[in-house]
């Protein structure tokens, strides 16, 4: 499998989990992504953009860092086009850092429906601020390595079907959620008896798996 972490201008935060992820992949950053870059101790191999957010006094090894230089207005964002070129570099699994929050909510949006489009199409996507991450669901059963009171939400992108939450505070069994409900926001993880994971089962229909294994203090 190979790994690539996008690097994106949103929110992000350095964890012990975090560096896990990002461990040996390659890396390639979006315009203003660069600046996690220094937060996580990175070199991408390549830099992305229009350049209208580049971050001041970067150091000379990221500010020296190969640039694929597209026109301000353009068709895709920043952030579609890093991904573009890691596929094109035989990406199979890739780590959008940055994912969540900053300046433009559309931004994050459309993160949250590429991984899904992406997913679809058969790329493993993490979408991840640090703090909070996000794995598309499909049809099928996934299982989820996070700890007994970690915070989650189901967030449906269709009506979903045969939805199974098992492994959870308020666990699921094989029901029906229409598009927009809030059913399956706010739940936690709680291991079983046998010590079982979160596990979610869909039998049709997409969503994304929005987990918080470092939750922020509250402001």
């Amino acid at each position: 499998m190979s790994t690539f972490t996008i690097l994106l201008g949103g929110d992000l935060i350095r964890t012990p989990r975090l560096d896990r992820q990002v461990k040996g992949s390659r890396v390639i950053a979006a315009d203003a992504g660069i600046g996690h870059a220094r937060l996580l101790g990175l070199v991408p191999e390549l830099w992305v953009g229009d350049f209208d957010s580049v971050p001041a006094n970067l150091p000379d090894d990221l500010a020296s860092v190969p640039r694929r230089t597209f026109p301000a207005e353009k068709d895709q964002t920043d952030g579609e086009l890093a991904i573009a070129a890691a596929l094109e570099r035989g990406a199979t699994r890739l780590v959008l850092a940055g994912a969540f929050g900053g300046k433009r909510a559309d931004h994050a949006f459309l993160h949250l429906a590429l991984a899904l489009r992406l997913a679809e199409a058969g790329t493993d996507v993490l979408l991840t601020s640090g703090a909070q991450e996000g794995i598309p669901l499909l049809r099928g059963t996934a299982g989820f390595d996070y700890a007994d009171g970690t915070l989650f939400s189901v967030l449906g992108f269709s009506e979903l079907d045969g939805l199974t939450v098992t492994g959870a505070k308020w666990p699921l069994a094989h029901v029906k959620v229409a598009f927009g409900s809030s059913l399956t926001i706010s739940n936690e993880v709680k291991s079983d008896k046998t010590g079982g994971r979160l596990e979610i089962a869909l039998g049709h229909g997409r969503a994304m798996l929005l987990a918080h294994p470092y939750p922020l203090p509250e402001s």
